[in-house]
């Protein structure tokens, strides 16, 4: 399978990895972890449910990007530095799943980690999508 690497307009550009990854046919998609970056690479709050609200936009950002939507996500992996904060704003959290993500619940994992590569994140969230059948 020929895979094609790409990068969102908008984005900050990558070192050292492609935000997504299409194969061919376009019908598998692979979303590099996400966290809240702006455009100009900043992360845009220290507050958890900012950041899972922004890093969530940024996966369906590379997922449209990518040619695909929300609907085709298959997979989402979700880091947190803090599973208590998360737990803390799973109200917050849930209204940015909605906001994003409609109704579409794929399968998930949550997974509490010592910390990520950027000292502000606080989330990151990798996902794995393939072409819903017209």
């Amino acid at each position: 399978m020929a895979v094609r690497t790409f990068q969102p307009p908008n984005f900050p550009p990558p070192r050292g990895y492609a935000n997504g990854a299409l194969g061919s046919g376009r019908s598998m998609l692979a979303v590099a972890g996400q966290i809240a970056w702006d455009a100009d690479g900043r992360i845009v709050s220290d507050d958890f449910a900012a950041q899972f609200d922004r890093a969530l936009a940024n996966v369906v950002a590379v997922v449209r990007a990518g040619g695909l939507g929300p609907a085709d996500v298959l997979q989402v992996r979700i880091y947190v530095t803090d599973k208590k904060e998360y737990l803390a704003a799973t109200k917050e959290v849930g209204a940015a799943w909605r906001r994003h993500m409609g109704r579409h619940y794929p399968a998930m994992a949550l997974v509490q980690v010592a910390a990520l590569l950027e000292d502000r994140a606080k989330v990151e969230i990798e996902a794995l999508c393939v072409k819903a059948t017209p």
